[in-house]
Parts: C-alpha cells; sequence; structure tokens
C-alpha cells in the first residue's frame, strides 16, 4: 500500500493478542483458564451487540464485566471482588502480536497517518495503549465511547470519518473480526481482514477488499 495511506486499526485482537488474559485466568481458576477467557470474550461481544440493538448503551468497560461475571458464573467458579479486579485489570495489560509494533513504526515512516478505533471505552483502551507503548505513532485515539454507539452501527465509524476528513475509500480499515470488517465494509471503507484464526468469511455479501494472516503484508513490497 502507498506512502500517505490513512489506517484505521481495530485493536483487540487485530494489534493486541486477547488470549493474553487466559494466562491470568488460569492463575485464579486452574484447568479452566481458556475456557473461562474463551466465554468472556464471546459473551463481551454479543453483550456490545445486544446493548446496540436495545438501544442501551454502557461503556465496554461495564460489558467486559458484565461478561465475564456471566463466565465465571458459568463455570460456577467462586470469586471475589479482588479476583475480579485482577482480571479486568488484565484487559489493560494485553500483549501485543509479535508484529505489531514494528509494522506501526513502519508505516509512520513512511507518513502514513494510523488512527486506533475500538468498542473499547477509553477507560481501557488509553491505558492499554500506553502501557504498550504506541502512543507515539498513533495520530488518533477515538473510541465508541465518544458517540455511544457500538460498532458495527455506521454512526460508529462516522467518527473516523469524521477525523480523517477524506473520502471513505481512502480510508484503510483493519480488522481481526469479520463482523468488523462487515460493517466497515458496509459503511464504504475500504478494508483489510487481519484474519489471524483463519476463519471463513462472513456470510454477508461483503467481503474484505484484503485478506492477510497477520499485519506484514501492510509493509511488505
Amino acid at each position: 500500500m502507498s506512502a500517505n495511506s490513512i489506517f484505521a486499526f481495530d485493536v483487540y485482537g487485530t494489534l493486541f493478542n486477547i488470549q493474553s488474559v487466559d494466562a491470568t485466568c488460569e492463575e485464579h481458576f486452574p484447568g479452566q483458564g481458556e475456557s473461562i477467557g474463551q466465554l468472556w470474550r464471546q459473551k463481551q461481544i454479543q453483550y456490545s451487540f445486544l446493548r446496540q440493538a436495545m438501544g442501551k448503551y454502557v461503556p465496554f468497560s461495564s460489558v467486559t464485566k458484565d461478561a465475564l461475571r456471566f463466565s465465571l458464573a458459568s463455570h460456577h467458579a467462586d470469586w471475589t471482588q479482588e479476583t475480579e479486579q485482577k482480571l479486568m485489570k488484565a484487559y489493560n495489560h494485553l500483549s501485543l502480536f509479535e508484529e505489531s509494533m514494528h509494522v506501526l513504526q513502519k508505516l509512520k515512516d513512511q507518513s502514513a497517518t494510523l488512527i486506533v478505533f475500538s468498542n473499547g471505552s477509553r477507560d481501557m483502551l488509553e491505558p492499554l495503549l500506553e502501557q504498550a507503548g504506541l502512543n507515539d505513532y498513533l495520530d488518533h485515539i477515538i473510541s465508541v465511547d465518544d458517540i455511544k454507539q457500538f460498532k458495527p452501527s455506521p454512526a460508529s465509524y462516522q467518527l473516523v470519518l469524521d477525523t480523517a476528513r477524506v473520502p471513505r475509500h481512502e480510508i484503510t480499515f483493519l480488522s481481526s473480526n469479520g463482523w468488523d470488517i462487515s460493517g466497515a465494509k458496509a459503511f464504504g471503507f475500504t478494508t483489510a481482514w487481519i484474519n489471524r484464526s483463519e476463519q471463513p468469511t462472513e456470510e454477508l455479501q461483503l467481503p474484505p477488499d484484503y485478506h492477510y494472516t497477520t499485519l506484514n503484508p501492510l509493509i511488505e513490497g
């Protein structure tokens, strides 16, 4: 892709490995960490969709806590408020994918405009980006908290368009989530699906413009 491009990155699962919370879950609930972490993420996404459909927005930090409580209850786990706080704090210390930092550095060297755009509320998003050392590479940090509309609503993607102030097709939107790619494609962004888990394309007749398994192709060629 050419220099002076505008890239809008999803955060969870795209730049950061959300499965890194599984280790913290395993510390507190031996033998169940991976299962708790998987259900936690599933309910997190489901609750954001349901709240968007019902018009009952709450910050993503609240969605994440509710999803955690559901996952723990489903596993018949006993937990304290202290345990809950430690698990929630793990979301502020997710691991970057191996190539994330290098790709952002290279794109910035090529004068690209770099945006992160997330369902994450600012109380989750800003500490995560700061501890990972990404702020120096980012031109804009956008949270759906600013409009209180979860992705994939068109109003949420409008935040990126209002920030970038270019025709929507000039914005390359990147996400590891197929549903997010479908939403961005429907809105008119150029889309690059970072399909890290090699899932089939969503059957929504909105295929991605680019299909990668890592971020590396952004700086290759």
